[in-house]
């Protein structure tokens, strides 16, 4: 496979001749970082544009936090400003499988990435997949030891609430009103589990976590996808002890999910993986590793008209049902389109 060196050469050199470049060809020249970062600046400033407060926090693709990419690197000042916090999966447990130690060298990489939200005052919301109680009980250790939060899921679905360790970890009575204040959270995608909306709601009532990040919809029994109403996240942010928490959106900025109210079936009609002649520039193809995930062109227009910027797009839905803030998945669609 050619490096990302010598595709660009190749497009100078078609550039010199006067040759028009192919668009596989044109995205390789593009700094796929810096569009992400201007994508998440750009998704802070109009949610704060509402709601000064509001949380941003992306998860993975901490590479972005320096200028260069590069662990120890010189910070990068806009995109650190645009941010609340940072997540990260896989850190001590689950890089290579659940429940299996994440590989040193792939922790320490992270870590230094890591040290530099730390050293700006950004808080680290770090997600182990593990269940075996003492992988669970190191996972606390370690993170806590690094100053940083966390939550162990006994799996990658995220469709639980653990029943280990309880009480909740660093459990306590605070109201929690600025992610900082934070001490745990729960990270709970998919509801499956739940038969109901107000089992789900219920069950979630019933926890002392001070930061719940949930899908911003409901998905019942009979695979149909409703919002949750604001009257759903204000009882979400009184924990069982009577304090208040937080509650987080999570939102896929990377990836297009066919299960999603945006979703048009003509987009990929004959389900072979990859976007009809029909569908919008931005759609690529499904990711292999994820059923009904497409890479998209998140630097589009037309992509980022969808997740914000209008009273019809994603943010604004989530910050009118009165969440917190907002957890950003596919922050690392850059290493797609760099590969």
């Amino acid at each position: 496979m050619r490096s990302i060196y010598s595709h660009i050469l190749y497009g100078l050199l078609l550039f010199a001749a006067g040759i028009a470049l192919p668009v596989h060809a044109e995205d390789v020249a593009r700094n796929y970082k810096q569009l992400m970062r201007e994508f998440v600046q750009k998704i802070s400033r109009y949610a704060r544009s509402w709601d000064p407060e509001f949380i941003v926090i992306p998860q993975n693709g901490n590479e972005l936090l320096t200028a260069d990419g590069r662990p120890g690197g010189a910070s990068s000042p806009d995109y650190i400003r645009a941010i609340s916090g940072i997540g990260q999966e896989d850190l001590f447990y689950g890089y290579k499988r659940e429940n299996r130690a994440t590989p040193k060298k792939e922790s320490e990489y992270l870590l230094n990435l890591l040290h530099t939200a730390r050293a700006n005052n950004i808080q680290v919301l770090a997600t182990d997949y593990c269940r075996h109680h003492r992988k669970v009980d190191d996972s606390y250790r370690k993170n806590s030891e690094q100053g940083f939060i966390s939550f162990a899921a006994p799996n990658r679905e995220l469709k639980i609430i653990p029943d280990y360790p309880s009480p909740v970890f660093s459990e306590n009575n605070l109201d929690i009103t600025e992610l900082s204040e934070a001490r745990n959270f729960l990270y709970l995608l998919n509801p499956e589990e739940f038969e109901t909306k107000d089992d789900f709601l219920q069950s979630l009532g019933e926890t002392n976590y001070d930061c719940l990040i949930i899908d911003a919809f409901f998905h019942d029994s009979s695979g149909n996808s409703h919002w949750l109403k604001s009257r759903d996240v204000a009882l979400l942010k009184t924990k069982k002890n009577g304090s208040s928490r937080l509650v987080i959106a999570y939102m896929s900025i990377g990836e297009a999910e066919t299960y999603r109210y945006y979703w048009h079936e003509s987009w990929d009609k004959n389900g072979d993986g990859r976007a009809d002649p029909g569908a919008p520039d931005w759609l690529t193809e499904e990711n292999p590793d994820w059923e009904g995930n497409y890479k998209v062109r998140y630097w589009h227009p037309g992509w980022q008209s969808i997740i914000y910027g209008n009273d019809n797009s994603y943010l604004k839905s989530i910050i009118d049902r009165g969440f917190d803030g907002v957890y950003l998945d596919i922050i690392d669609a850059f290493d797609y389109f760099e590969e």
